[in-house]
């Protein structure tokens, strides 16, 4: 079978539109998809898209695929990823589809699958390929229907299980993705006055890439943030399940920081419980973690190993560098940017604090953003391995949970496989500058050495 191994990815499958997702391909995914479901006595599947321009053309394939492995779809139309997580709880179907290239370029997209409210990852994505390639598919004449208003009664979920004290002016910077015509009227409903930009949706992303985590294309939001003088500014990634945050003065706030003020709100209504984030974020996170009462947990990147976590573990509460965002606490505990928004608006207007002020407690470190540096498929477990090995027979202490985090009393550094690029990733931190910097070619160095040694 014709068809590209490479787009089957550690999170989901993705690709770049008529190149690796021809019809033919997105087809024979729906009947792997249908056929790995039906193999574990489940037909039901919610179905969803982003505002990518293919999408359409692919519900209609990905239908046809799903019904012809014998599984009944329900058509939930065109919104956000959350909200298709929200229609697999409301609608109590077994599964769940959502046709997204995220925060991809324009010319991508892809598919993220769900069983239940969890996240298809890893071994599951690797076996649907073996069936499309195997050719080995049920059968059936599956039925396709569609259902109207999902999206109001997400809405009208957020709403009742919100509560904003007080109003506040808030700008949404949607990026043109699936969040735009979802977020500000949510938002309005709970007594923001709502600044918008680009909230209308278009695939073709005209006005700047959609990920609120890059500074780069959160600059429009910084600027209406001071020139409207507003109380907070919220970012959302193509399919709204990343969130971004600007304080009132303009200052982004990394995702560990965002994660840094929630928990912080969490363990005053639940001291003492656990809060997870991943091996990218502050050590000052964790250190606040459990100055506040609560029990830090450092896990894996990725959000559907977060979920998995936070489920195997029974956490309320967790998030990462990344931006999403999961709450189990009051809501259904996937990762939901417009939620989450939701509750950002609420710490908000209650506190007597500015967004810039909240964290200023915190003992001043020095950070890089995610550093990438490129690095083959082939080689790039291998070289974080040999990077973990050394460090730990030189009796550092190392976290290899997720590649390996090097940790000394005032800083830390990381280095890690990318499960879904050929690059590894990298992260450091420390009280100055100078410290940082000696952390930084500490690894960056022994990482040289072993490359030139392969």
């Amino acid at each position: 079978m014709a068809i590209n191994k490479q787009i089957f990815r550690e999170y989901d499958v993705r690709g770049i539109v008529d190149v690796d997702l021809t019809d033919n391909t997105v087809y024979l995914l729906g009947r792997g998809f249908g056929t790995f479901l039906r193999k574990r006595g489940l037909k039901t599947v919610a179905l969803g898209g982003d505002a990518r321009l293919s999408t359409p053309r692919f519900k209609k394939l990905i239908t046809e695929g799903l019904t012809h492995s014998g599984c009944d779809v329900f058509d939930v139309a065109i919104l956000a990823t959350p909200t298709l997580y929200f229609s697999i709880h409301h609608l109590n179907v077994d599964a769940g589809l959502m046709i997204t290239g995220s925060h991809n370029p324009p010319s991508y997209n892809g598919f993220k699958m769900n069983v239940g409210l969890g996240s298809i990852y890893g071994k599951d994505i690797q076996e649907i390929y073996e069936i499309i390639k195997n050719e080995d598919f049920a059968e059936g004449d599956g039925v396709a229907q569609n259902v109207s208003g999902m999206v109001k009664t997400y809405q009208d979920y957020l709403v009742e299980h919100s509560k904003v004290e007080k109003p506040i002016k808030v700008v949404v910077d949607a990026g043109n993705g699936a969040g735009g015509p979802i977020l500000p009227d949510v938002l309005r409903r709970l007594g923001c006055e709502v600044i918008e930009l680009y909230c209308d949706m278009d695939g073709t992303f005209p006005n700047h890439h959609p990920d609120p985590t890059i500074v780069e294309y959160m600059q429009d939001l910084i600027k209406a943030v001071k020139d409207v003088k507003a109380d907070v500014g919220i970012g959302l990634d193509g399919d709204a399940d990343r969130i971004g945050v600007i304080a009132e003065n303009g200052e982004m706030l990394f995702g560990d920081q965002v994660v840094n003020i929630f928990a912080r709100e969490f363990l005053k209504e639940n001291p003492g419980e656990k809060v997870l984030a991943d091996v990218k974020c502050s050590k000052v996170l964790f250190d606040d973690i459990e100055k506040h009462g609560g029990i830090p947990v450092m896990y894996k990147t990725g959000h559907s190993l977060l979920k998995k976590k936070m489920k195997e573990d029974d956490i309320k509460f967790g998030g990462e560098m990344s931006g999403h965002i999961f709450f189990k606490d009051r809501y259904l505990g996937f990762d939901d940017a417009i939620y989450a928004a939701c509750r950002f608006a609420e710490i908000v207007a209650k506190s007597d604090q500015k967004v810039s002020e909240m964290l200023a407690d915190q003992p001043k470190m020095y950070n890089t953003p995610e550093l990438r540096v490129g690095c083959t498929e082939e080689n790039k477990f291998q070289i974080v391995e040999k990077v973990r090995d050394f460090f730990q027979n030189e009796g550092y202490k190392v976290n290899d949970i997720d590649g390996m985090r090097l940790t000394f009393e005032d800083g830390w550094g990381l280095v890690r496989a990318s499960n879904t690029q050929p690059v590894l990733v990298m992260r450091f931190e420390a009280t100055s500058i100078e410290r940082m910097n000696e952390i930084q070619k500490l690894v960056e160095d022994k990482i040289k050495e072993i490359k030139n040694n392969l």
